[in-house]
């Protein structure tokens, strides 16, 4: 087996991830924060040490300021449509994801405006254009920190600089590069990050978390039991009570400690020099096989471990299928949930054929996957 879709996942994890939770489920599986008994006591406090750790990992003073949610998806939403209003205006780039778009698309109906900056050709944006896109009732932006088409590294820094010269919020969709980038919310001069537990952080499936400064006002639209302020009918404004809704994925969090952990052990700066020597080598060499087009910058100071190409005119999924029967090689095809990436780069017809590196991924591998893709371009 050749796993390269660590942008939709990462595969495996580490061992720690799996005992963890595996522990949680048969030693004290628990309702946390429901209950005064020494299980969901034991299942309250593995919560709190992963909001802990979140919160170091993002240099966050406060951990009440760590909002669980089940992925980044459900973060992006809560930030988005929380904040926006009618009459506001938000602005968005053409790299981001479906999980970007869509919300602001949907919120066109009650009246928010959007503004969609398109970046260049291999994906990068010119933070001017961010800046004259700026408009009397902007009120939120919205980047992703690293391309999944593309790879791109977004000028993050420059973006939070000019979202704290006009007072407005930022929104960071570090979907591809928690766990692999650091990411200091105050230097950066981010106001929220919305994150996946189960890609670089190396947690399962089922996690993920948004990080909201403190002085923003943000609503909720999930109300129920929190297992605090039981004697109201009103959903409390308690962080993270707030946006904690119903029984928490207390074995999945707990396991997302313990993916952090790992991080922390290994090195952040470790992981990202490994999937960075990675990403350099595979398109060097597979940039001499004929037939083969690349797509992003194309230089791993300025891209992530995502390296997005196609052979000639064949059909993206076609080499997916071929790679995955033939070779036992698992990438992934077509638009990747970004169609105006996709429109950007040009691939918005064949789609594209992305391999994303993980921190367990060899050289060794990526030989075989060079082998099978110069036979690829041989034979079809």
């Amino acid at each position: 087996m050749y796993y390269f879709d660590n942008g939709a996942t990462t595969f495996p994890k580490p061992q720690e991830v799996y005992e963890e939770i595996y522990k949680a489920m048969t030693e004290y599986g628990a309702n946390p924060g429901r209950s005064g008994h020494d299980l969901a006591l034991r299942a309250s406090r593995g919560i709190y040490e992963t909001r802990e750790v979140v919160a170091k990992l993002f240099s966050v003073k406060n951990p009440m300021n760590i909002v669980f949610t089940y992925n980044c998806t459900e973060s992006l939403n809560i930030a988005i449509k929380g904040l926006l209003k009618p009459g506001d205006h938000v602005i968005t780039t053409s790299m981001e994801h479906n999980s970007v778009l869509r919300p602001i698309k949907h919120l066109e109906s009650i009246g928010v405006e959007n503004t969609i900056v398109w970046a260049h050709k291999d994906g990068q944006i010119d933070p001017d254009e961010i800046r004259n896109a700026i408009k009397r009732n902007t009120k939120l932006i919205v980047t992703t920190h690293v391309s999944n088409l593309t790879g791109t590294i977004m000028p993050v820094k420059e973006i939070g600089i000019i979202a704290r010269e006009h007072g407005i919020a930022y929104l960071l969709d570090a979907a591809q590069s928690a766990g692999v980038y650091p990411i200091n919310a105050e230097e950066l001069g981010v106001h929220m990050i919305a994150f996946p537990g189960h890609k670089g952080l190396l947690g399962p499936q089922g996690t993920g978390g948004l990080y909201i400064r403190e002085e923003l006002q943000i609503d909720q639209f999930i109300q129920g039991g929190t297992g605090s302020a039981s004697y109201s009918l009103n959903q409390p404004e308690e962080m993270p009570d707030k946006f904690e809704s119903g029984t928490p994925s207390s074995p999945g969090i707990i396991g997302l400690g313990k993916g952090i952990e790992y991080i922390n052990k290994r090195g952040i700066d470790n992981i990202r020099n490994h999937e960075e020597e990675l990403t350099s080598y595979f398109i060097q060499e597979v940039a001499r096989i004929d037939g083969i087009r690349l797509y992003g910058p194309l230089d791993t100071s300025k891209q992530g471990a995502v390296v997005a190409l196609n052979i000639r005119d064949l059909d993206s999924s076609e080499v997916s299928f071929v790679l995955n029967e033939e070779f036992g090689i698992y990438v992934r095809p077509g638009l990747h949930c970004a169609p105006l990436a996709h429109e950007t780069i040009g691939t918005m017809e064949q789609g594209a054929v992305r391999f994303s590196f993980g921190p367990f991924n060899t050289q060794e591998e990526l030989d075989y996957a060079v082998r099978a893709l110069h036979r690829i371009s041989k034979e079809l």
